[in-house]
């Protein structure tokens, strides 16, 4: 079983509910931060003995001795990371895809692959949580390859629970592929609303159950409720607005210090998700 928990823009409480519902499942959960550009979960778990791995991407090398520099490695890649000179080859590392295209049009058999770094992954393991989490390294132009294998930890016979980068682009719709459920985590505001509109869009086209937790609810804007409502869209909980979580969180504490009375609501919510996707 697989839920992702994603949020149309960023500071909705994305990784606090992702927390939040790791803890409260009865079972042992596997929790992955592919929010690998600002990944910040592992701040709420205190989790010990962590191990990383290197993460790397195939980038293609020439061996000029081979080239004739007949540009057909150009010619099909679509990102425009070759550029063929009368003498020399250009790679830029930051465009390719490593899709491997270049390397199977060279006809002269002069393209090969070398590795390159691009991350890291941590992990570590605690009685009820196993958790893993991506780091972006700085200057790294694309997450989606490290998003993936933080994905490929995922475990068929555990619930996995995935924090999602925030928006609505490739990297959100990467950490998403494969899940059975959604949860989107938005909030009572105007921004809140509209960037939920659009991630809503998104995932429609791409056709996975979702539900929407509203997070900081107040009762002077009501807009995302009678959205939800108009668009026939579960809301699964909603968290008011409150001092207590303010602090618990600034102080490196999860949602269910400040508010313990909401374990058992985050436990049915997690059960009824799975039943929906038996």
């Amino acid at each position: 079983m697989i839920i992702a928990v994603a949020s149309g823009k960023g500071g909705t409480g994305k990784t606090t509910l992702s927390v939040a519902l790791a803890l409260s499942a009865d079972e042992k959960v596997n929790l992955l931060d592919c929010d690998v550009e600002e990944p910040n979960t592992d701040i709420f778990l205190n989790l010990k003995n962590k191990n990383e791995e290197t993460v790397n991407i195939a980038i293609p090398y020439v061996t000029l001795d081979k080239c004739n520099f007949c540009g057909k490695c150009r010619e099909v890649c679509q990102f425009n990371a070759i550029s063929v000179l009368k003498n020399k080859v250009l790679i830029f590392d930051e465009l390719c895809h490593s899709c491997g295209g270049c390397m199977l049009a060279c006809p002269q058999n002069a393209i090969s692959e070398k590795n390159s770094p691009i991350g890291t992954i941590s992990s570590s393991e605690s009685s009820n949580i196993s958790f893993f989490q991506g780091r972006l390294d700085i200057g790294q132009a694309m997450s989606p390859p490290l998003i993936r294998a933080v994905k490929a930890k995922e475990k068929d016979d555990m619930l996995n629970i995935i924090d999602c980068p925030p928006g609505s682009s490739c990297p959100v719709i990467t950490a998403v592929n494969g899940a059975d459920y959604i949860v989107l985590v938005t909030e009572a505001s105007p921004f809140g609303l509209n960037d939920l509109k659009i991630t809503i869009n998104a995932i429609r086209e791409i056709n996975i159950p979702f539900g929407v937790i509203i997070n900081r609810a107040s009762d002077s804007y009501k807009n995302v409720q009678q959205y939800c409502e108009n668009e026939n869209i579960d809301i699964l909980l909603e968290i008011p607005e409150s001092v207590a979580v303010a602090k618990s969180y600034s102080e490196g504490g999860s949602l269910l210090d400040a508010m313990p009375q909401l374990k058992p609501e985050l436990r049915k919510i997690l059960d009824s998700i799975m039943e929906k996707s038996l």
